[in-house]
């Protein structure tokens, strides 16, 4: 199996302003979806740092109602505005298991090319409930569709 997803879209603002809308916005601009949820009721998502201004070892979580805190992944590499790497668990994955979500921000001419590498979901365990019952490639396919629509509401909110 292919273990990983690559999806694109080209918005029409500065590489920073695409990085800073990811990190810092996260928590407006993120649809939760029934298929990949990163707990069984959605909350709130935000990047958190120890210093305050980012960086490797912030992490991503997710804030429910009544304040319960589940932590989604670590930034894994911090290079604004160019790029950034966190671990990725949902609820419904075995504990020990994360996959890695790799955001790019490129230049492309007036725009910004965001793209998001998907990867390890070959990790995930046949029997999951993570995967839905689906066969590895229509998780996949579901995968890079959740993506899209991710970077679509982005792109709502800075262009």
């Amino acid at each position: 199996m292919t273990s990983k997803v690559y999806v694109a879209l080209r918005l029409k603002a500065t590489p920073e302003r695409a990085f800073a809308a990811f990190v810092d916005e996260i928590g407006v601009w993120w649809r939760p979806s029934p298929l990949f949820q990163t707990t069984p009721r959605p909350g709130r998502l935000s990047f958190e740092f120890s210093d305050g201004g980012g960086g490797e070892g912030g992490r991503l979580v997710e804030t429910r109602q009544g304040g319960k805190v589940f932590e989604i992944g670590r930034i894994l590499a911090w290079d604004p505005p160019g790029k950034l790497v966190f671990s990725w668990r949902q609820a419904n994955f075995p504990l020990e298991l994360h996959t890695e979500v790799e955001v790019r921000f490129e230049a492309v001419g007036d725009e910004t090319r965001v793209s998001i590498e998907h990867r390890g979901f070959d990790r995930v365990p046949p029997a999951s409930a993570a995967r839905h019952g689906f066969p590895d490639a229509a998780l996949l396919l579901r995968l890079s569709e959740y993506w899209r629509e991710q970077l679509a509401a982005m792109g709502g909110r800075v262009s």
